[in-house]
């Protein structure tokens, strides 16, 4: 083969082959209470107000979902409880027990891109904001849910420190969609009205699954700014700006 025809081979490699590297999930704690994040894939840590963990997946990771627990009592090899978000360890090997927000992800899938939602399917017990921090040329969309739910949660779904989702409730397959296709309810709608990026109900997809281009980096935020924040004590609870 000449030269001249191996320099336009050579200068068709970029596009044959993606290069993916690892994505970068920067998880912050803006609550005015201790957060103990998590991820499966990841583990756990400990996140103060302000304090924030650098969390590392690599390229192909799916069925993957961080969140954050609250009023954790964990002993010196790191086993204890919390009151949401357990998963029975400092360092999470599997998902956690609902109430919980969850930041859910897929990476370099189909067309190498990056699936992301926030999902209430397991109940909500923390504002988040879940972000693309790579700059994509608006590509990519921030999902945020910031409403009071743990405040405003219907009575049958209201427990310390959160509020369940009707599914963790009702265990009935109207709730979980266990018998085939199935559509939002009103207890459903309660999520969906206060935060409409997020999954209600588990076959919510059309409205609640986002794409972003493969090798991006991604932002999870516990309380953003301008979300209510609930200052937990044992099962009180203090609204506040």
């Amino acid at each position: 083969m000449s030269y001249l025809a191996i320099v336009p081979f050579l200068l068709l490699l970029p596009s044959l082959f993606t290069i993916t590297s690892a994505a970068t999930f920067e998880i912050r704690n803006n609550c005015p209470y201790t957060v103990w994040a998590a991820a499966s894939p990841g583990g756990g840590r400990r996140l103060n107000r302000g304090e924030t963990w650098w969390l590392y997946a690599p390229p192909g990771t799916k069925m993957a979902r961080i969140w954050g627990r609250t009023n954790c009592n964990f002993d010196g090899s790191g086993r204890g409880r919390c009151q949401t978000g357990d998963c029975g360890s400092l360092q999470c090997t599997g998902w956690g027990v609902p109430p919980n927000t969850l930041a859910e992800y897929a990476l370099n899938q189909f067309g190498n891109l990056d699936f992301y939602d926030i999902s209430l399917v397991d109940g909500f017990n923390i504002p988040m904001d879940f972000s693309p921090t790579t700059n994509l040329g608006g590509k990519c969309k921030q999902l945020l849910c910031t409403a009071d739910i743990n405040g405003q949660c219907p009575n049958p779904m209201r427990v310390a420190g959160g509020c369940n989702n009707p599914c963790t409730t009702f265990k009935t397959p109207q709730y979980c969609c266990t018998n085939g296709p199935c559509g939002p309810t009103g207890y459903s709608r309660f999520f969906k009205e206060r935060c409409p990026d997020a999954y209600s109900y588990p076959q919510d997809d059309p409205t609640s699954t986002f794409t972003c281009p493969g090798n991006s980096n991604y932002r999870v935020v516990f309380c953003p700014w301008g979300s209510p924040h609930l200052e937990i004590n044992g099962s009180d609870y203090k609204q506040f700006q």
